[in-house]
């Protein structure tokens, strides 16, 4: 296939496209000021402006491009997030709508964020969504891909913690772990719903191979732990102590809305559509996919 990527520099972006080279696709990146990278294709979400042309004839289009939900939301921050995501895709769309061959599918990428805060419920796509900044930008993101829907397949990826030693969450722990004063973040009862860098990729491949997928799509392991339990694996696999606790008010004094909506909040999903249409994860289970992408064998 041929296939373009926004977001190709982020986590998920950096590890997919070595995986599609190697695997024989034709990857063309879709960068900012992208005049000046080679085999790219320029875009400015900003000021609505998108080498268009270059985009004919592509087979697929992966759209990952966002700005990092890490860091204290001010209300600046607040608005990159969602003008980042919401107005990027609405230009992405337009920009797609109006090819004479526009591609065969457009794999964008959404969160779990759409769920909220809902304690130990099971949730699948079929969920109605929750309440909440993250929420809203969540639906937003996704409603703006829907006018594409009647010209190619949209797919909705609602990502997980993605677990990598390379960046995200997994690497911003792994510090205090590794001093010993890592442990659980809160009352520790918060449902986790995580998925290894590598399932990440597979699902993506998936999803843009597979034609019964379309809407959207829970990208996680269906091994949704406690943070507790989540403190207490990273421990053992790192052969740490993982019983300090972050309080819930620390979490809150250093980052705010953040905390809450993030670090606090409780999300138990399934990924039901991935089990209906025959995703084999290569790490379905913690553990073993923490000692997979840390490089530490069974004790």
């Amino acid at each position: 296939m041929k296939v373009a990527i926004t977001g190709s520099t982020g986590l998920v972006g950096s590890a997919l496209l070595p995986m599609l080279t190697s695997g024989g696709h034709e990857v063309v990146r879709i960068v900012r000021h992208g005049a000046g990278a080679r085999g790219a294709i320029g875009w400015d979400p900003d000021a609505s402006a998108i080498d268009g042309a270059a985009l004919e004839g592509m087979d697929a289009v992966v759209h990952l491009a966002g700005e990092s939900i890490f860091g204290r939301w001010t209300a600046a921050k607040k608005a990159r997030i969602r003008d980042s995501r919401v107005n990027g895709t609405h230009l992405l769309v337009e920009i797609l709508n109006r090819l004479a061959q526009p591609p065969k599918v457009l794999v964008a990428a959404s969160a779990i964020g759409y769920y909220g805060d809902r304690a130990a419920d099971i949730l699948d796509e079929e969920s109605a969504p929750g309440a909440g900044f993250l929420c809203d930008v969540c639906r937003e993101w996704e409603a703006a891909t829907q006018p594409a829907a009647h010209r190619m397949r949209v797919v909705n990826l609602r990502f997980g913690v993605v677990l990598s030693p390379a960046g995200g969450a997994l690497a911003t722990m792994l510090t205090p772990f590794r001093l010993g004063v890592g442990g659980p973040i809160g009352g520790g009862s918060q449902y986790m719903s995580w998925i290894a860098i590598d399932d990440a990729i597979g699902v993506i491949l998936h999803a843009l191979t597979n034609p019964q997928l379309s809407g959207p799509v829970n990208v996680v392991s269906p091994d949704p732990v406690q943070n507790r339990a989540f403190a207490t694996t990273l421990g053992r696999v790192l052969s740490r102590p993982a019983f300090l606790p972050l309080p819930a008010f620390a979490a809150r004094l250093a980052l705010g809305e953040m905390a809450d909506e993030l670090l606090l909040a409780s999300t138990r999903v399934e990924p039901q559509r991935l089990k209906d249409t025959g995703y084999e994860f290569r790490w379905p289970e913690l553990e073993p996919a923490l000692r997979h992408l840390l490089g530490k064998s069974d004790a």
